[in-house]
């Protein structure tokens, strides 16, 4: 009797966007892999020298995690960027301006005015 071994049983899936492109890379899965040992793999600290002037923050599956943390086959390890501004601040600094996200103005009562064409 054999056995099938699909190809999440051996490997991590490592993946990194920017606002245009993305890249994702398979890597080898081995026993008490770490989230960023898999980055390290992957390559992609070379191919995005940027990643490597930040802390990573990383996430598995959307869940963030520490760079430590202990990978099991067929894991999918996001890097992502870090923000460049905490989004509720930013929020407050457009309402108080007279603007909404998205830059449309504000009425006094608070309410998006709709655009004129």
């Amino acid at each position: 009797m054999s056995t099938v071994t699909s190809k999440s049983d051996t490997t991590v899936t490592v993946l990194y966007a920017l606002p245009d492109e993305q890249t994702i890379v398979d890597v080898g899965f081995e026993p008490g892999m770490t989230a960023a040992l898999a980055v390290k793999r992957s390559g992609l600290t070379e191919s995005y020298p940027s990643i490597g002037d930040e802390d990573l923050v990383l996430g598995i599956w959307g869940v963030q995690v520490d760079s430590w943390h202990q990978l099991k086959p067929g894991d999918r390890v996001e890097v992502s960027r870090p923000l460049k501004a905490d989004p509720r601040e930013m929020r407050r600094d457009f309402v108080t301006s007279g603007r909404v996200m998205g830059g449309a103005p504000v009425s006094e009562g608070g309410v998006r005015k709709k655009a004129r064409e």
